[in-house]
Order: C-alpha cells, then structure tokens, then sequence
C-alpha cells in the first residue's frame, strides 16, 4: 500500500545526487533493488557507485518520504525474492521540479562560461 507524499514538491529540493538517480531509473519503470543498483552506476544515470544494502536505506527513506513505493511486477510469485519499486506520481513531480530546478543551475553555469566548450 502507497504512503502518502510527505509535504510540498518544493520541500523536497534540492534532492540529493542519489535520491535523483534513483527517481530517474525508476521514471523508466518499475526495478528492482540490484537492478536499480546496476543501472545508477551507469553514466547517464549519474555514476554513482554503491552497494545494495546502502540503496536500501535510501529507498526505505524514500518510501517514508511518499516519493517511491515497494510493489511486486506480474508474475512475480515465490521464485525469487526480490524487493521491487516505483515512482509514485508525487515522486514523478518532485524529479520534474528538481529537473527543472537543475537546468536552471546549467543555464547559468552556460551564461558564466563555465561548461565544457563555453570557456572563453
């Protein structure tokens, strides 16, 4: 069962580096925990590198934070015991604001010169 959003999007920002990754794997479709591992520490979903127990802490506050849920795919029965997730849709807009919130941050960084190629 879902827990409500905790707050105000707002309140949220500016998420942390891995609260954002996990948000934007999981924007993709539900994953789960050694999946989502797996896929963060890939470039384009911010690199970071960690060991599955300390995702779960993470997921865990996320789930009290009403940003992520715990669900279990179709035909997943028995088998294999994995911990499933998603986003909740009060997730999916707080990674929208943040989105925001960061391009926001880039531009900037592009008007100062201070991106690659932007160097004067």
């Amino acid at each position: 069962m879902p827990r409500a959003a905790r707050g105000m999007p707002g309140e949220h920002l500016p998420l942390k580096p891995l609260d954002f990754s996990v948000l934007l794997v999981l924007s993709e479709g539900q994953q789960y925990g050694y999946g989502l591992v797996k896929r963060i520490a890939r470039r384009e979903a911010g690199g970071i590198r960690l060991a599955p127990s300390n995702l779960y802490y993470v997921l865990d506050r996320m789930i009290d934070a009403g940003l992520v849920e715990e669900t279990r795919p179709g035909g997943e029965e028995g088998g294999m015991r994995r911990r499933w997730f998603r986003i909740t849709s009060f997730g999916r807009t707080v990674l929208k604001a943040e989105a925001r919130r960061l391009a926001t941050v880039v531009r900037t960084a592009e008007r100062m010169r201070l991106t690659p190629g932007g160097e004067a």
